[in-house]
């Protein structure tokens, strides 16, 4: 039954991709200047609504979750694309607990940008 292993096959990839986009995707991008650090990140398909964003000290918490409506389609390959993400990113900047700021946050044809003031560069540490 070549057919039904072929199933199996493709099944298991969508499955292991869909994981593979829960635990390394989405891909991110950070500029930092002196004044605040752009987060970019690529998470197309979701809408505004499905985005929940929490800053606790310096970790940035992304979660995304769409609401599959499946019974109008007939899905050939589905799980390609995510409809839930759940990521913690550690930023490379200095926030100290009850200060975290969000400065502005925007989702846009499925890329969000998150600006977050810096409030003071990391200090270098001396090595004696």
């Amino acid at each position: 039954n070549k057919m039904g292993l072929m199933k199996e096959v493709i099944k298991e990839m969508g499955n292991k991709s869909r994981e593979f986009y829960e635990f390394v995707l989405p891909p991110i991008d950070m500029h930092l200047t002196d004044k605040n650090l752009k987060i970019i990140i690529d998470i197309p398909g979701f809408s505004k609504k499905d985005i929940e964003l929490s800053l606790s000290g310096d970790i940035l918490s992304i979660k995304a979750e769409k609401i599959m409506d499946e019974k109008d389609s007939k899905t050939l390959i589905s799980n390609q694309r995510p409809n839930k993400i759940n990521k913690k990113i550690r930023l490379p900047i200095e926030i100290k607990e009850g200060e975290e700021k969000i400065g502005s946050a925007k989702y846009e044809n499925g890329v969000l940008v998150l600006v977050i003031p810096v409030t003071k560069k990391s200090k270098n540490i001396s090595i004696e």
